[in-house]
């Protein structure tokens, strides 16, 4: 069995397809105030598991310890439902192997212009 993904690498990706995400919410024309805070929290998250670069085997507690002890107490809702989205996302990758090409390719969306369409990280790997 091949070795699980690092989580900083899948991370790497996933910010860039919060790029995507920012292009949405910019759009609609609802109040934006809850979209923003999640995607907030969800970048934090993101940038600080790039930083860290926890074991695979224990991302999943990184993830919940770090949302609970490292936001402000008003915050711990979603961050833990933050948290759980990307440990969700990171098993993703490991099981589905087109979004990891998705992923792989640079997180590519209309909603984003080709000069951030790079991918912000070397090619993730295989994992069959």
């Amino acid at each position: 069995m091949a070795p699980a993904i690092r989580p900083a690498e899948i991370c790497k990706a996933l910010l860039a397809a919060l790029e995507a995400s920012e292009g949405q919410r910019k759009r609609r024309k609802r109040d934006q105030t809850p979209d923003a805070i999640g995607l907030a929290v969800k970048r934090v998250l993101l940038e600080r598991a790039v930083e860290d670069d926890p074991e695979p085997e224990a991302f999943e507690e990184w993830l919940l310890n770090y949302s609970q002890t490292c936001v402000d107490a008003e915050l711990a809702g979603p961050a833990s439902a933050m948290a759980r989205t990307v440990f969700d996302e990171w098993r993703l990758a490991h099981s589905l192997e087109n979004f990891r090409v998705w992923l792989n390719q640079g997180a590519p969306s209309a909603d984003v212009g080709d000069e951030n369409q790079n991918s912000s990280f070397s090619n993730i790997r295989e994992t069959r």
